[in-house]
């Protein structure tokens, strides 16, 4: 089978076995790859109201029929189950060298059932897996974790996927890092993996991907190659990576700023990406066949002492700088790190630290209630040491660490302030500033989720193309409403494909190198199999619809897609290009319903949608 392994390893941790099942191609032209495999396993293959903690949630390891070749940033991986933060979908992608190595070992997917009865690792080699003792790795952190696995099986080449201390310790904003600190951690993955007493995952292959038609696969990677280069953002995306989007929406009037009271933060240039390519960059780096390496490797002096790390992506950078109202980027850089070795979801972990602090600052919150620490802004100190407590579920941590909501709900207080859609936390931009985002924000299947559209459209500003595209030019405008359900539409669409094909959303995504034509030709060389960009459009189609059935039969309506009030009621204070902005949420909705065609008072996919994309319910 080329561009497929043709194979799924479902292993049983209870029983510590192991079979491999054949990938049919039905399933492969329905689902094409990576979370589209995911999302079919666990709709129809898992009961709903899976206790999330329990071993019946099945844990799924997806990749794509691009990972291994020499498509530009085919590295991607998705994991997915039953989210014990949110309670909904749980799914989450990273890069880095795990998804490749996968397919080098020859599976699509690996499927986890059941809990050890000890701590294990699981070791996948070649079309076979072992499992292996953990007890001596058990409270390491991510990093750690992998360097011992590689050092013991004397292979630098193992590919290791670890969960950290916070997953132990129950943290349901936990993840699992691979590649270094390269994180999948929304929705509490790690946490999955922790109550299946399944410390890591290592991954040594020796296969190879071999494609149907080298000569013109190889062409058009050529041609998709130049256009990376020749697009517009190159030279920054490979410079600063998503850092760049600290200056770019503080100058925009929507960097999330002390909790979103703000859009701009007067220490901008202190801690923008720039900043820190100027101050600590030692050297760019990049996930397995990439063009453009936007992560980094960086070194900074600071009042914490040296800080070593790689990353951060825009989310932590401007998450420990802006959105808890502190400057230093040496600061916020040792933060992130924090996190990432500890096994910490940088956008919940922020959020709950700065929704503390409004408490604080609004006298809803006292020093007596978090264990004698004042969490004001800009207490670099107290931040600190709050992920620490958060990361250990000690004293006041203890109360963070069900996330944003269930931290005011144990408060009795501050629900209003609470930062999240669906139970998970927003990331680091104001949606009231950027308007597609903000519903894309609202109706993603992971919850408050920026990755699900991504409808950069929107800063486009190009009235005619929007009008050719969506049918208004307001589509081009990111403070104008009109036209954005169209948009988030076609860009969650475009957002599936890149996370089925298990490649970058910089290149697919948002320098659109890639639509479901051109996407459909690459397969056509790679797989041999006579895919149609229509064929393509519809299986992302329908991977949107069998999420939005998970959500649906868990109880969520159309009164869940929405934001908090902030964004609904306060217009944008300050004096700013997005001042005075407020989400028009429900207009945005109608629209977005109309064109998925889900039914507008409950949001549920209509039965003629379900039949015209081959969904049995």
């Amino acid at each position: 089978m080329y561009g497929y392994c043709g194979k799924i390893l479902s292993v049983d941790l209870e029983k510590g076995s192991y079979s491999i099942n054949p990938l049919e191609e039905h399933f492969i032209r329905d689902y094409i790859g990576g979370r589209g495999f995911n999302m079919a396993g666990l709709f129809y293959g898992q009961p709903r109201k899976t206790d999330p903690l329990s071993p019946e949630n099945t844990l799924h390891i997806g990749v794509g029929p691009l990972n291994g070749t020499s498509f530009p940033g085919a590295a991607r991986v998705n994991f997915s189950a039953r989210s014990p933060q949110t309670g909904i979908l749980g799914d989450s992608n990273t890069g880095g060298d795990l998804g490749p190595e996968i397919k080098f070992a020859g599976f699509d997917q690996i499927i986890i059932r059941g809990r050890s009865p000890r701590p294990v690792y699981l070791l996948v080699t070649d079309g076979e897996a072992k499992f292996m003792d953990a007890s001596h790795l058990m409270g390491l952190d991510t990093v750690q974790t992998q360097m011992v696995i590689k050092k013991e099986l004397n292979d630098n080449r193992v590919q290791v996927a670890a969960i950290g201390p916070a997953s132990e310790k129950g943290v349901v904003f936990s993840g699992i890092f691979c590649s270094g600190v390269r994180a999948a951690a929304r929705t509490g993955m790690g946490l999955v993996m922790a109550s299946k007493n399944l410390k890591a995952i290592a991954v040594r292959g020796h296969g190879a991907v071999e494609v149907a038609n080298p000569e013109m696969f190889e062409r058009s990677i050529d041609r998709i190659v130049q256009d990376i280069k020749d697009h517009d953002e190159y030279s920054i995306r490979r410079r600063l990576g998503t850092t760049k989007l600290v200056s770019a929406l503080n100058g925009l009037g929507c960097l999330a700023t002390r909790h979103f009271q703000a859009g701009s933060f007067e220490h901008v240039n202190e801690v923008s990406g720039e900043a820190l390519e100027a101050r600590a960059k030692i050297k760019s780096r990049g996930c397995f066949a990439c063009t453009i390496p936007c992560s980094r490797v960086y070194h900074i002096e600071g009042d914490f002492g040296t800080v070593t790390g790689e990353g951060p992506e825009f989310e932590g950078l401007a998450g420990f700088s802006s959105r808890v109202g502190c400057g230093s980027l040496s600061f916020s850089l040792r933060c992130c790190n924090m996190c990432n070795r500890l096994g910490l979801d940088v956008i919940t972990t922020s959020e709950v630290i700065a929704f503390t602090q409004e408490l604080t600052q609004r006298g809803m919150l006292t020093p007596s209630e978090t264990d004698g620490i004042n969490m004001s802004w800009g207490d670099e100190k107290a931040v600190m040491t709050m992920i620490d407590k958060i990361s250990r579920r000690e004293g006041f941590g203890d109360i963070l660490a069900d996330g944003v909501r269930a931290a005011a709900q144990k408060l009795g207080r501050g629900s209003e302030l609470a930062m999240h859609v669906k139970g998970l936390e927003i990331f680091q931009a104001d949606p009231r500033g950027i308007k597609a985002y903000a519903l894309g924000l609202a109706v993603a299947s992971r919850g408050g989720d920026h990755l699900r559209s991504e409808p950069w459209f929107e800063f486009s500003e190009n009235a005619e193309e929007g009008i050719r595209r969506y049918g208004t030019p307001d589509s081009a405008f990111r403070l104008k409403y009109r036209g954005k359900g169209r948009v988030v539409k076609d860009f969650e669409e475009r957002c599936a494909l890149a996370d089925c094909l298990n490649a970058c959303k910089n290149t697919i995504v948002n320098m659109e190198v890639l639509d479901f034509d051109s996407s459909a030709e690459i397969l056509r060389h790679a797989t041999g199999l006579e895919f149609e960009g229509e064929e393509i459009q519809r299986a992302m189609e329908r991977i949107v619809n069998l999420e939005r059935i998970y959500l649906t039969d868990l109880g969520i309506t159309r009164k869940d897609d929405t934001l908090p009030s902030r964004f609904l009621n306060e217009p944008m204070p300050g004096d700013n290009p997005t001042s005075g902005s407020v989400v028009e949420i429900d207009p945005m909705l109608d629209e977005y319903y109309e064109a998925r065609g889900w039914h507008p008072d409950s949001g549920k996919p209509r039965l003629e949608t379900l039949e015209r994309l081959g969904i049995n319910i």
